[in-house]
């Protein structure tokens, strides 16, 4: 006999799956965080696992209305994504490019969980479970508004300071030749990456001095 039968018994297993990846990821978000160059990376990473822990509650409400144990059952899925991300911060990466890393890590999650509240939204509305369907919307409204602020960060600023490389000031430091800077270079880069830059050579100006 199926250890599944009916569609309720799927949403039920689905939401245990789901209660076991939140809290993984509640773990993972604080080591994004402390990852992360951006400042705008570093509190979006830090937004989101207060925004974590409300879904985590919402998930505990939801077993609760369906008569269904409030536990989790190991997520898998949630599982990989997370080893995969924590390979990529061990690596000896430079800043910006790590950053550009960190947010497609953010946003295989943030995919994985559109997926799955999405199918156990669905289910729960053919199943008449309004107050559920409501709970599910409300994370599947967060996580799709979390996918699209990712976006935004890495085309507004991560992805282009990425494929820059490493910037003049790291040049500067390690090789010690040159205090000038290129005035179009300078003109051309986003304004974190010239904050960096005007930084690094307050720091020479002061080793000179």
């Amino acid at each position: 006999m199926p250890n599944m039968e009916t569609l309720q018994e799927l949403l039920v297993h689905e939401l245990q799956d789901l209660y076991n990846a939140e809290n993984q990821i509640m773990k993972a978000l604080p080591k994004m965080a402390r990852r992360a160059t951006s400042t705008p990376l570093r509190e979006a990473f830090e937004a989101h696992l207060a925004q974590t822990e409300m879904q985590a509650q919402r998930l505990e409400r939801a077993l609760t209305l369906l008569d269904a144990p409030v536990r989790g059952r190991h997520c898998d899925g949630m599982q990989g994504i997370i080893d995969e991300g924590k390979k990529l911060m061990e690596e000896d990466a430079n800043e910006d490019v790590m950053d550009a890393g960190l947010i497609a890590a953010a946003q295989k999650v943030e995919h994985y969980e559109i997926a799955s509240y999405g199918s156990v939204k669905a289910w729960a509305e053919l199943l008449g479970h309004e107050e559920v369907t409501a709970l599910l919307q409300e994370t599947l409204s967060e996580e799709e508004s979390a996918d699209r602020k990712l976006s935004q960060l890495a085309d507004s600023e991560v992805n282009s300071e990425a494929a820059m490389g490493a910037g003049e000031d790291d040049s500067d430091e390690d090789t010690g030749e040159s205090n000038d800077v290129d005035e179009d270079s300078e003109e051309r880069a986003t304004p974190a990456r010239r904050q960096r830059s005007q930084a690094a050579r307050s720091r020479r100006s002061g080793t000179q001095g």
